[in-house]
């Protein structure tokens, strides 16, 4: 069994002009988010789990995977930033989640709507409307090797911020 956790990045800021979307950072309030779902998860997380971490290049997305593998204890070299997770599609997301390396039974990706809930969607009986900003999907998959991953997998839970306040 594989278990993959899809996070969409923390609440970003507006509030800079002129920066490039790839470069916004997190809000104060995506700051404490991820600090939130990162310790809820890491509650519920085996004690035996091997744990990759893989983010999207977008500065709110690797600051959001920052602190959960801080909060992990894990260190920031622990993450592996790949260019193919900013702004994918479903599809690139699947081709992506089949290259997690076998080594790591449980998985993070710190990715962007609307491709993580169109993801959730196509290989769930979840109907997510919206996986909102430090949202987390944790998924099943029943197979040995990252490569071997399906078009299917088992919904095992969606939380977020609002839902633990």
């Amino acid at each position: 069994m594989k278990t993959l956790y899809l996070v969409r990045h923390s609440k970003s800021s507006w509030d800079i002009n002129g920066i490039a979307d790839r470069d916004r950072p997190l809000k104060g309030r995506g700051i404490r988010d991820a600090h939130l779902m990162s310790a809820f998860v890491l509650e519920n997380l085996d004690d035996d789990a091997s744990v990759g971490m893989y983010s999207s290049p977008a500065t709110r997305a690797l600051h959001t995977s920052l602190i959960f593998t801080k909060n992990f204890g894990l260190p920031a070299g622990a993450i592996h930033i790949e260019d193919a997770l900013y702004h994918c599609t479903p599809d690139d997301l699947h081709a992506q989640v089949k290259k997690i390396d076998h080594r790591y039974s449980d998985a993070f990706m710190f990715v962007h709507n609307p491709g993580i809930t169109e993801y959730v969607n196509r290989l769930t009986d979840a109907r997510i409307d919206n996986v909102p900003t430090t949202g987390v999907v944790c998924m099943r998959f029943d197979c040995e090797h990252w490569d071997e991953v399906g078009k299917q997998a088992e919904l095992i839970h969606f939380q977020y911020p609002k839902k633990l306040k």
